[in-house]
């Protein structure tokens, strides 16, 4: 069942947090499917402007409506994640997507503003639900690079006057994340202060944090014994997620690690069966590893066992 993140959000806000998972390809979605059923969890499907080009959007949205018919029970959002102004007027258009994000944290303030209200208007005319950003999140994902000297945390006083502007119905924010494998170097973490402070003006109102994957370091060490090269990789402490939950933070982002999980998946087959040059066998592992990766995910964000009383609220 496809629904909004608004509808999500209104049962998770304080209480735990909606896992927003990427994916780009049937492994993908299988797994992140089995997972949430697995963990009793609703969840959010994102897909990003690279997804969407990575085949062809009608592909992943055709093999999602499918899922959703082979896991009638799951409960779930589309968002877009990342888009900018043309990607979110073309998901607005489709009338496929349940959520867009945009993403303008790299214009001046009043330009941010003035992209996410337009994208606002465009998405609430058709009961759709916008996400945006504010503050800018170091490292890469797909066509977002920031450099950590250009990072900058939300600033608490712009996030409530960024709000009330845009009519946005959630908010990014820069509280010490950042995107790719790797986020710390050090003892770095969440910027809880910051957190705190923005939800004080914005009571009850929806925050993200994207760039939240755990990257971790079992699957860091696997990979590299399979002969890869990813040193250093650091990610956010899972378990400060219910911390950053109770503060308001009501979805949380995860791409990277189901990245990291296909690849430790795929570099071990190919050393353990140098002879196999079909993709299906470890293409079936990934699927089960991911679902379990999912599930464990979800155990961490608080959204494990809530399935059952989202789907009465979302029938009401």
């Amino acid at each position: 069942m496809i629904v909004t993140t608004r509808e999500l959000f209104k049962h998770a806000y304080g209480k735990y947090a909606i896992g927003a998972y990427n994916i780009n390809n049937l492994e993908q979605t299988m797994g992140l499917f089995q997972g949430n059923i697995d963990s009793k969890a609703p969840f959010i499907v994102q897909l990003s402007k690279g997804a969407r080009s990575y085949t062809n959007k009608l592909m992943l949205e055709a093999m999602i409506k499918t899922a959703d018919k082979i896991f009638p029970e799951s409960v779930f959002a589309v968002h877009l994640d990342h888009g900018d102004e043309a990607t979110c007027m073309d998901c607005i258009a489709s009338g496929f997507y349940s959520s867009v994000m945009i993403d303008a944290s790299a214009e001046p303030f009043e330009k941010n503003i003035e992209i996410t209200k337009r994208v606002v208007d465009a998405a609430h005319a058709k009961g759709l639900v916008v996400e945006a950003e504010l503050g800018k999140l170091g490292g890469v994902e797909e066509h977002v690079k920031v450099s950590e000297s250009d990072a900058k945390l939300t600033d608490p006083a712009q996030a409530e006057e960024f709000v009330k502007k845009t009519g946005c119905d959630s908010l990014a924010c820069a509280i010490g994340t950042s995107h790719g494998a790797f986020k710390f170097s050090g003892s770095q973490g969440l910027h809880f202060d910051v957190l705190e402070q923005i939800q004080k003006r914005l009571p009850n109102f929806p925050l993200v944090m994207h760039g939240s994957s755990s990257v971790p370091q079992d699957e860091v060490e696997r990979i590299n014994k399979a002969g890869g090269q990813l040193k250093g990789a650091k990610g956010v402490d899972a378990n400060q997620f219910r911390r950053a939950a109770q503060l308001g933070v009501t979805k949380i982002n995860i791409d990277t690690d189901g990245r990291l999980v296909w690849c430790r998946v795929h570099r071990e087959a190919f050393r353990d069966d140098p002879a196999n040059f079909d993709l299906r066998p470890p293409g079936k592992v990934f699927m089960k590893e991911y679902a379990k990766f999912i599930a464990g995910k979800n155990e961490k964000l608080g959204s494990a066992g809530q399935l059952d009383a989202v789907r009465a609220l979302v029938k009401k």
